[in-house]
């Protein structure tokens, strides 16, 4: 990691998209080298501007690159996981442990195509951790020891929120903090709407919207109060808000987000089914 103290680990990125770049700016973040980083892009053009804008080494061979690393971050998409595992796998130092942020994919299809023991970590991130904001589970394999879930614990501290949870909840975490964002948004773009249509700018609408529901989120981390409370704090006895909420119950929101939801979950499950890769 960093010179400061700790032993360097040579960090592999397999994948050098959106969330590669997330990874690496959270790798550099915690402490790690550059120097240490190597990202696996076969976009010449992509390879360039990571190399422009991190500093870190970039090669087109997975397989070429395996055998130099002491850990492994898979971010790719679901449907190239096992190309890059069977490229990965025959080549892969012992113990090096395996960290995957490919949403959907499970514990065990990595199992069956690394080798006997190798520590897995799969993790569920979601758009946010681009800017630091993120909320991320993970979840460890067999093999993988509190230690490993500690490691993805510090390369995900500086993307945001970091849990642990039992794969089994994955499908779940999907469906409120890896979708979630799409609802905020659409939160986001109603209440501005609903501006627009009671006169105001578009633009200021947006930036009120917007800044009031990122408020009302900080308010429920920083206090720990149910968001009920918080509610009812606003909510006067006969007055704007109380007829608000009258009318989102009425419309049936509140049931429609629980309904997204179980959908989301349903979707994450069937994604998650074994493959032909």
């Amino acid at each position: 990691m960093s010179e400061q103290g700790a032993p360097r680990a040579r960090v592999l990125v397999v994948g050098g998209g959106v969330m590669g770049g997330t990874l690496v700016t959270a790798l550099l973040a915690a402490g790690w080298s550059a120097r240490d980083v190597e990202v696996i892009e076969t976009d010449p053009g992509r390879a360039e501007v990571l190399r422009r804008t991190y500093g870190v080494v970039t090669s087109a061979s997975a397989a070429a690159a395996a055998p130099r690393a002491d850990i492994v971050l898979v971010a790719v998409k679901p449907d190239v996981v096992g190309d890059v595992l069977a490229q990965v796998g025959p080549v892969l130092r012992h113990g090096a442990p395996v960290i995957s942020v490919a949403a959907g994919v499970p514990l065990a299809f990595y199992e069956e195509r690394l080798p006997l023991g190798t520590p897995v970590v799969r993790v569920m991130p979601n758009t946010p951790a681009v800017i630091g904001k993120g909320a991320a589970a993970i979840a460890g394999g067999t093999a993988a020891t509190p230690d490993h879930l500690a490691l993805a614990e510090t390369i995900l501290a500086p993307t945001g929120l970091v849990v642990r949870v039992a794969e089994k909840h994955l499908d779940a975490v999907t469906a409120i903090s890896g979708s979630g964002p799409a609802y905020a948004f659409y939160l986001v773009d109603a209440m501005a709407e609903a501006g627009v249509l009671l006169g105001l700018p578009r633009d200021l609408a947006t930036r009120l919207a917007a800044a009031t529901v990122e408020g009302a989120a900080a308010l429920v981390t920083s206090t720990g109060e149910h968001p009920v409370v918080l509610r009812e704090r606003v909510s006067s006895p006969g007055g704007t808000t109380v007829a608000a909420v009258a009318e989102l119950d009425a419309h049936g929101v509140r049931a429609g987000v629980v309904a997204a939801a179980r959908a989301a979950a349903a979707r994450s499950a069937e994604l998650g089914r074994p493959t032909k890769h």
